[in-house]
């Protein structure tokens, strides 16, 4: 072995007292499973480069970087411990991924005074990653050492040290070529997130390293967003992702190609890895304007199926941001009529009435949010669309609408159809009660004329004056028309079909949440029950309650009683940590991770699963239990509670669910589901009917 002398040396980042990584306080850095290095206790804030060479990485809250040499060496920089959790607040780092860098050269500051505040410490740690490839080893000094002084000495062997990388034998592995390597083996990529990351990253963001790289790397990607449990992306060559590394990295429960769309399974932390991925790729995750252009169908029925799926591509997309916000506002009304039964709040007082505006806001102003959501899906001016939202819900326009207002007032009738209002002359029918408050299919339609208006009218009109005339025209012109023509059109169609589901729910309760509960799972498999979820929170928010919404919570329940029996008797550690997070999140209402991650993997469990559903759903019908708010599942026990006081819904939601939990859990327990069935684990697409472009933001 001989000396490797680097270009620049190893020089130290920081001033202070030189440390021996064995002694830092952090067992991972300690046991020098990152690699070998040393480290820096600092008494000064200034931070430098340790070597010369190109930045390969640099941590979005700027506590890390990582710096290649001309050598292929790859050097990690930690700045603190722990401090990744102060979201970059002390740092201050002026250089980015692909500089090159002087051994020496000032890169930034790190407030220690701001990180000890935080109770962190601020040891800073210099990493040799692939050092243990090179069969190399580092002898570091200890003491006192200034700014920029010679800090280390390495022994490389001299065939390793300047052997290249090579695609067969790498010299060093890039912090984002880590994936990449690790295809042959899928637990690589595991460790790496589990015991250090070659990146120097941690947790989500070790995490969001692997997948961009398991897809093809940042420059393979069009765009990303996410949803309630997946992030999506949508990739410019989708042969260039290697499936099975992502689908095995810790913290991905399953990859799905729907849509056009490159969809990673991720569950409950799905916002937490959307926002690390964005940090690695850089951008806000907007599609960019080279996205190729859907096939279009050639045949009748191939133009059905696209229109069809089309649409529910659109309400996906409208309705997924808000879905959150909905459950929410389900459960506090659920809380204030508790605190109502119980005495803690009055009806008639003032926090009763503040608390309802609390609950109450995001179902009455849903024409406003959804049209902000809308034109986002279009391609329209979301504040335009949501102004226009606000005239449909403006409280004149609701005071016409409501035969118990004063100066209502019948234009004319035709049929069953009231006109209640008329514009320049032209008589205009607006639903009885609440006008358009609550409802989002005129709202989405607007969006859509609006994404045809918008072109023409900055075509057509000068720049000089477009700022004031475009927004005018539009607000005028889709409002009219909306009002005048498709407002009532839309509702009309929209009322019967929730005529319809009423309709047979009435006709024999018992044996529609029988039939339901069976079945309403198989349409999140298709995307259909997207279709569904706005006639629910139509329901809700019209009539006060749902009880088709009941019928849906049973089977939420009864996917997680699967995944939960699987968690109880499966001895494969993998699967218990797929199956714990998946168990707890249907159990607050969202099914995808227990049926994509397990349920449908292993062929019986979803039938098994369906079928505790259909007893949920049975019993839910024969108890005639009710849903006064939009959450289900066990997180969501205060949507049953009746404003008017407990009631037979309630305790009729408690039966049906344990009933669900315990049907489904029994038979997957004992039919269901055996680890032998993890060597026929197949993989679980989903299923469009038809091609539609991307949906969701």
């Amino acid at each position: 072995m001989s000396q490797t002398e680097l270009s620049g040396g190893i020089v130290a980042p920081l001033a202070g007292t030189m440390v021996a990584i064995a002694d830092v306080p952090d067992p991972m850095f300690a046991s020098k499973a990152m690699g070998d290095g040393f480290a820096v206790a600092p008494n000064a804030d200034d931070v430098v480069a340790p070597c010369s060479g190109t930045v390969i990485m640099v941590a979005k809250t700027a506590h890390a970087f990582g710096i290649r040499t001309d050598d292929g060496l790859e050097v990690l920089v930690h700045m603190g411990i722990d401090t990744v959790e102060l979201e970059g607040a002390p740092f201050s780092m002026h250089v980015d991924v692909d500089d090159r860098v002087e051994a020496g050269q000032p890169l930034g500051r790190m407030d220690l005074a701001a990180v000890e505040i935080a109770g962190k410490s601020t040891m800073t740690m210099v990493i040799f990653l692939n050092l243990a490839q090179k069969k190399g080893s580092v002898e570091a000094a200890t003491g006192p050492i200034g700014l920029g002084e010679r800090a280390a000495t390495l022994d490389i062997p001299e065939q390793d040290a300047a052997a290249p990388a090579t695609a067969d034998a790498p010299a060093a592995a890039a912090p984002t070529e880590v994936s990449a390597q690790s295809a042959a083996s899928p637990a690589t990529a595991k460790t790496a997130a589990a015991t250090g990351h070659a990146s120097g990253a941690t947790g989500f963001d070790a995490l969001a390293y692997d997948i961009v790289e398991g897809i093809g790397g940042k420059d393979n990607i069009r765009n990303v967003v996410h949803c309630i449990t997946r992030v999506r992306f949508t990739l410019k060559d989708t042969e260039a992702a290697n499936d099975d590394l992502v689908k095995n990295l810790d913290g991905v429960i399953d990859v799905i190609k729907a849509g056009g769309q490159y969809q990673v399974v991720i569950g409950p932390a799905v916002e937490d890895v959307y926002d690390a991925v964005v940090g690695v790729i850089g951008g806000t995750g907007e599609a960019s304007p080279d996205d190729e252009p859907v096939e279009r169908p050639t045949t009748v029925v191939g133009w059905f199926q696209f229109g069809f799926s089309s649409l529910i591509g659109v309400i996906t997309g409208s309705m997924i941001p808000v879905i959150g916000l909905l459950a929410a506002s389900g459960i506090l009304k659920g809380i204030l009529a508790l605190l109502t039964q119980f005495g803690v709040v009055a009806s008639d007082s003032s926090t009763y009435a503040l608390i309802d505006a609390m609950s109450s806001s995001m179902f009455y102003f849903l024409p406003i949010i959804i049209g902000f959501t809308a034109a986002r899906r279009f391609g329209s001016d979301p504040i335009i669309v949501a102004i226009i939202g606000g005239v449909l819900v403006f409280p004149s326009v609701v005071s016409m609408s409501d035969p118990e207002a004063d100066g209502y007032t019948v234009v004319s009738q035709l049929g069953n159809t009231i006109f209640n209002a008329d514009f320049f002359g032209i008589p205009v029918a607006l639903p009885q009660g609440n006008a358009y408050a609550y409802s989002i299919f005129p709202i989405i339609v607007a969006a859509y004329l609006a994404s045809l208006l918008e072109p023409q009218l900055k075509k057509h009109i000068p720049a000089v004056v477009r700022m004031i005339f475009a927004p005018l025209l539009e607000v005028f012109i889709i409002s009219t028309v909306m009002l005048v023509v498709f407002g009532p059109i839309i509702m009309t169609i929209s009322g019967g079909i929730a005529n319809g589901i009423n309709g047979v729910l009435e006709v024999n309760y018992a044996i529609a949440g029988l039939i339901i509960g069976a079945l309403y799972q198989c349409l999140v498999i298709f995307g259909l029950h997207w279709a569904v979820i706005p006639l629910v929170a139509s329901q809700i928010a019209i009539d006060g309650s749902s009880p088709l919404n009941a019928i849906i919570s049973a089977t939420m329940v009864a996917q997680g009683g699967g995944a939960l029996a699987i968690w109880i008797r499966t001895r494969s550690q993998k699967i218990k940590t797929l199956a714990g997070p998946a168990t707890i999140s249907a159990f607050c209402g969202i099914t995808e991770p227990a049926m994509y991650g397990l349920n449908l993997k292993y062929g019986r469990v979803f039938i098994t699963a369906s079928a505790g559903g259909a007893v949920g759903g049975f019993l839910t019908g024969l108890m005639d239990v009710n849903m006064y708010g939009f959450t289900g599942a066990f997180v969501g026990f205060p949507s049953f509670v009746n404003p008017a006081g407990l009631d037979h819904s309630f305790f009729g939601f408690l039966i049906a669910s344990t009933a669900a939990l315990v049907v489904s859990f029994t038979l997957t327990y004992f039919f269901g589901y055996s680890d032998d069935d993890l060597e026929t684990e197949r993989a679980v697409k989903k299923v469009r009917l038809g091609k539609r472009e991307p949906a969701g933001v």
